[in-house]
């Protein structure tokens, strides 16, 4: 229970490894703000938290508006008593080729997932400074974000703006407590895994070729957000079964 008496909010919880990430903080002891644009799966998450005994509140906000960033941030102080821990989850992975990619998808899914970001840690740190306790931040990225692959001009682009606004918020929050590292999950088992394995594609450069769970990439952000990490800030953290450390991926 490393996270007893802490308040954790995470974006994108109603499902996948958001739902993941928000069980796992729970799981520490955290009391969790699930917020979601989709308010029944924030509801429906934070349900299944309070009946495993955890302190958990639904929210529905959309991560590209600052004022709905801002309401959030208030609602976990009004409702759960703090905001010391953000997990910046929400986006999405949708892929085109790039000949064939209007610039519209491009644009909305960079505002989507790399804007995003930026907005609920702008306005999570505005809040955490506020309070003057600090606070750990952390973003979640992609192996996407350390290398190319097919049909993710957008989403690589996007998940790479990740891991270095994360290095940039690491080193200007620092004075004031916060301290911001990133996950980057690889091939995750979600609601949408239609598969028992990821395919040869991703296998053959993987050291532990399986799927990963969504309470494993939480289990690296309870790491992340709690005391024992204390000297490691602007980092990103891959959980992806080795898969960043093998090359460039084809499929």
């Amino acid at each position: 229970m490393q996270l007893q008496g802490k308040v954790a909010m995470v974006t994108g919880a109603g499902a996948g490894v958001g739902r993941g990430i928000a069980r796992a903080l729970a799981e520490a002891g955290a009391a969790v703000l699930v917020t979601d644009i989709d308010a029944d799966a924030a509801a429906r998450v934070a349900a299944e938290l309070a009946a495993s005994g955890a302190r958990a509140e639904p929210f529905r906000f959309d991560v590209r508006l600052p004022a709905e960033a801002e309401a959030a941030c208030t609602a976990a102080i009004e409702r759960l008593g703090g905001l010391d821990i953000v997990v910046a989850n929400a986006g999405s992975t949708a892929r085109m080729p790039f000949l064939e990619m209007p610039l519209a998808f491009f644009e909305d899914l960079v505002r989507l997932n790399l804007a995003g970001t930026f907005v609920t840690c702008q306005a999570a740190a505005r809040a955490m400074i506020a309070r003057g306790k600090g606070g750990r931040i952390v973003t979640i990225s992609s192996n996407s974000g350390r290398f190319g692959g097919r049909g993710r001009a957008a989403y690589s682009a996007s998940k790479a703006g990740i891991i270095a606004l994360t290095q940039t918020m690491a080193i200007e929050l620092a004075p004031h407590g916060i301290l911001v590292n990133g996950v980057a999950p690889g091939p995750i088992r979600t609601e949408k895994t239609t598969s028992e394995r990821p395919s040869e594609a991703f296998t053959a450069r993987m050291a532990l070729p399986r799927y990963g769970e969504p309470i494993e990439v939480g289990r690296a952000v309870v790491w992340l957000a709690s005391d024992a990490c204390s000297f490691t800030t602007g980092h990103t953290i891959g959980v992806d079964g080795g898969l960043t450390v093998t090359g460039i991926m084809e499929g």
